[in-house]
């Protein structure tokens, strides 16, 4: 499938590093990130999960970019706390501590345009993924409300075909929720990490209709 992507580049330093942060031109409407007490909890519509799916191959093709996607709204769910997520190369040696002040000393950024090519993912064995002697997973850190997930091209790779897959078959499978302003299609994968943190849940979450919209209430 192909994709193209609009996306902001800034330049950045650590230390004698320099580096690349890359957003995507506009934030997505409709998806969400949560840090739960048991989950970290994405919920994406279908646009949201195909910039997704373009952002994790982004970063699995350009390990000297750092790939920032804002995702911070209105105040979260009690109990949760909502985050933005990066996206970093494990080659890629920045410590998410310092994000805070990199983050407020990035150059301008200019625009660019990307085509990318979602390619359909390999047969993985994915219980192999939790094997202790496997180590290409995910690590992950929480630093300045956000999330940052550190891997290989590989992980990444396997974590865009969980978004491409939630886009394309999130949208045929419906559950009622009278009761949430949401009308909830019930479809959802697991981006697995490394045992010792969280997977990520990632839900296919139907924006509301117009007149449903709690944002214009």
């Amino acid at each position: 499938m192909d994709l193209k992507l609009h996306l902001t580049v800034h330049e950045a330093r650590s230390g004698r590093e320099s580096f690349r942060v890359v957003r995507p031109a506009r934030t997505p409407a409709h998806a969400e990130l949560f840090d739960d007490p048991w989950w970290l909890n994405a919920y994406v519509d279908r646009d949201a999960a195909l910039l997704m799916a373009g952002l994790w191959t982004l970063a699995a093709g350009s390990p000297r970019s750092l790939v920032h996607l804002p995702l911070r709204g209105p105040t979260p769910p009690a109990g949760s706390g909502r985050l933005d997520l990066v996206l970093l190369h494990h080659s890629l040696h920045v410590a998410p501590s310092h994000w805070k002040g990199l983050r407020g000393r990035l150059s301008p950024g200019r625009p660019r345009t990307v085509d990318l090519r979602l390619a359909e993912p390999a047969e993985e064995d994915h219980a192999s993924l939790h094997h202790a002697e496997n180590r290409d997973r995910f690590h992950q850190s929480v630093h300045a409300e956000t999330l940052f997930m550190t891997g290989s091209a590989r992980t990444f790779r396997q974590g865009a075909a969980v978004f491409l897959d939630v886009a394309r078959n999130g949208p045929g499978h419906t559950v009622a929720y009278p009761d949430l302003a949401y009308r909830h299609r019930h479809y959802c994968r697991n981006v697995p990490c490394d045992a010792r943190f969280r997977d990520i849940h990632v839900e296919y979450r139907e924006p509301p209709a117009p007149e449903e919209d709690p944002a214009r209430a």
